[in-house]
């Protein structure tokens, strides 16, 4: 009797490693049938940041200028005629063009904002026109935003200057007339032009 409850236990025991082993098994095939364990696709790579501008001056002979390419959309200073910087610009859309030339800037103020263009925000705060002028129509409790221009620099008397300002599509025109530049370039330009810096548009 004894002999037999050993045989049937080692029978017992046999049997639940084969289900064990089996399992296991499966288990194995199907991640391999997954290729991976985990679930959901692979996270996508990190986009890389498109480089807006660079600025390589270190002073030294020579007076800046600046030249503006209206087909590509960049700016390109030089110091007593050597490349020291770059940057994406955002020039007038069509119908408003920014007209080619050879300027000087007349004017330049750290802090101002458009006294032609702007947008139209309603009592929250929220935008419900983002372009709009001084004359736009408005509705009750809506109010008129000039549009600011940090770092101005003025290049005509009719209201065109170089600025910091949104550039929503590099290499594509996006202003009313004036030259947007990004953000973090303007103040390092700003820092070494003056009054009379010549600046050159043109296709």
């Amino acid at each position: 009797m004894l002999y037999m409850a050993e045989l049937s236990y080692n029978s017992n025991y046999v049997s639940m490693n084969s289900i064990t082993n089996n399992f296991l098994i499966a288990a194995a095939a199907l991640c391999v049938l997954l290729s991976s364990c985990s679930f959901g696709p692979p996270p996508e790579p990190a986009k890389a940041e498109r480089i807006m501008y660079e600025w390589n001056d270190v002073g030294g002979p020579g007076e800046i200028s600046v030249q503006i390419d209206l087909s590509d959309q960049i700016a390109t200073v030089k110091r007593g005629g050597r490349e020291v910087g770059w940057s994406f610009v955002a020039t007038g859309i069509e119908g408003r063009g920014t007209r080619p030339g050879t300027y000087q800037i007349s004017e330049m103020l750290v802090d101002k904002h458009s006294n032609k263009y702007g947008w139209i925000e309603n009592e929250l705060g929220e935008m419900v026109n983002d372009d709009a002028t001084p004359g736009t129509p408005r509705k009750s409790g809506e109010r008129y935003m000039p549009a600011p221009m940090p770092y101005w620099m003025r290049l005509t008397h009719y209201g065109i200057g170089m600025h910091v300002g949104n550039i929503p599509s590099p290499g594509d025109p996006a202003s009313h007339g004036c030259i947007r530049m990004p953000k973090d370039f303007v103040p390092l330009l700003y820092a070494e032009v003056k009054l009379g810096t010549a600046v050159k548009i043109s296709y």
